[in-house]
């Protein structure tokens, strides 16, 4: 610890002596009781990530220089927000096993995290337990958000230390958090309160009628601004998919690429292209449509990466292989096993909502093509440590098929080398081993059995 608290005193020394101005934040702590020799810091959306190494003694220090934002600390089960800008140097300290109760935070321009943990705490406390609050009818939602944004101004204008340039952002990201809570009530009230035809009064939106598209400086502040930005222009692309008739995808690049900001242009196509080139049913119009619309060098360069690994596993070419899997039947099995046969693989796990909800369609799909010339292989991608965890649901849930697990969860060849990066996920391979498609449709769509019939299986 002594050497780090030296290290501190190095940097603040050479940091007041040079006329440069500094373009890093340090941070630093000590964390008690942690089972684990490293931390990671992240942002929300996961684009900027490090692992950060502690010692023995429980201490830890990195310099980051990385854009201001709000970052998330986590040691593997708790996790600490903390607002980074050049010049900060934020000091975490607690123990890992009375997180809530042992948590300080000190340091230069360690106010505004403070500020931070202390809405987390605000929200928590009027939000209430659980999901119940979207099950409030529509008069007493909007007395509880304007309550909570109300509170939160208070908060934000109250707290000391922290600059009014934070304050004034963050009072329009307020705003923004507001109208966001307005814009989800219809469905979230539809879900929660059980009621699938539910509409909620038009009024609520109105809110979204005085919403600048193209704030800079509030979409790199405010995740709730950048969420309306992009679900405006998701709404706009649909006016351009029925008139071009285009795929969604592809409708929403050329919406995306016509805006004006290459900021904000720009973060939106890469945020769509880096899970959406893994699904897109055409993949070289939505990689010509990204590159022609895309300004920056660096997710120009990643794009292209994917698209060349995914034309490896484009239709025809041999499919990736799976060796030796634990199959819950007993035994392992592998790809080549299943030679001669049509193979429709179901990439899950069991924390997957959107997984678990396929499993009563593809029983359906199994029972109609039992006995025809086609496997169907469950590969799970969980982690080792839940490897009981899957067993127990395969027997609860009656799952029929081949059930394997993955050596390496998403590390695992088979996974890598088909580049997933979300599931479910499912892929249809011919008999000789060739792919028929690396995304195929989900037992849930007509498409399925379409592309079933098309191959003749």
């Amino acid at each position: 610890m002594k050497k780090i608290w030296i290290l501190i005193a190095v940097i603040t020394v050479i940091s007041c002596k040079t006329e440069t101005p500094v373009d890093y934040a340090i941070v630093s702590g000590n964390i008690a009781n942690l089972d684990s020799e490293e931390i990671s810091i992240n942002s929300y959306n996961g684009a900027t990530s490090k692992k950060i190494a502690v010692s023995e003694d429980g201490s830890f220090l990195d310099t980051l220089a990385w854009k201001t934002g709000a970052y998330l600390i986590y040691d593997g089960k708790n996790r600490v927000k903390v607002y980074l800008q050049p010049g900060n140097s934020i000091n975490v300290n607690y123990d890992a096993k009375d997180f809530e109760n042992t948590l300080s935070l000190s340091g230069v321009g360690y106010e505004t995290s403070v500020y931070l943990l202390n809405k987390s705490k605000k929200q928590a406390e009027l939000m209430g337990e659980g999901m119940a609050v979207y099950e409030l009818e529509e008069d007493a939602y909007k007395i509880k958000f304007n309550e909570i944004k109300t509170a939160l101004t208070d908060l934000v204008n109250s707290s000391e230390g922290i600059s009014e340039d934070f304050k004034a952002k963050e009072i329009r990201n307020l705003n923004y958090e507001h109208i966001s809570k307005m814009s989800i009530y219809e469905r979230y009230h539809a879900h929660f309160a059980k009621k699938p035809e539910f509409k909620a009064s038009a009024s609520l939106l109105d809110g979204l009628k005085g919403v600048d598209y193209t704030n800079e400086e509030d979409f790199n502040f405010s995740d709730d601004y950048k969420s309306l930005v992009s679900a405006h222009y998701r709404a706009e692309s649909i006016k351009m998919k029925i008139k071009d008739t285009l795929e969604n995808d592809i409708a929403y690049l050329k919406t995306v690429g016509a805006i004006e900001s290459e900021a904000i242009k720009n973060e939106l196509l890469f945020e769509s292209a880096k899970y959406g080139i893994t699904y897109t049913e055409d993949l070289k119009d939505f990689y010509d449509v990204f590159m022609a619309s895309s300004s920056n060098e660096e997710n120009n360069k990643v794009i292209t990466e994917s698209y060349n690994k995914l034309l490896t596993v484009a239709k025809g070419q041999p499919s990736p292989k799976f060796v030796n899997y634990e199959n819950y039947a007993g035994g392992t099995t592998s790809l080549d096993d299943l030679n001669g046969k049509f193979v429709y693989v179901d990439v899950w796990a069991t924390w997957c909502g959107p997984c678990k909800a396929e499993i009563p369609f593809l029983k359906e799909v199994e029972k109609q093509y039992h006995g025809k010339n086609i496997e169907f292989v469950s590969l799970s991608v969980d982690k080792a440590a839940d490897h009981d965890k899957w067993k127990a649901m395969i027997a609860e849930k009656e799952l029929g098929g081949i059930q394997v697990f993955a050596d390496k969860s998403w590390e695992s060849d088979f996974v890598q080398d088909y580049l997933i990066k979300g599931i479910p996920r499912f892929i249809l391979i011919d008999p000789q081993g060739n792919i028929v498609s690396s995304n195929a449709p989900r037992p849930s769509s007509p498409k399925l059995i379409e592309m079933f019939n098309e191959n003749k299986i």
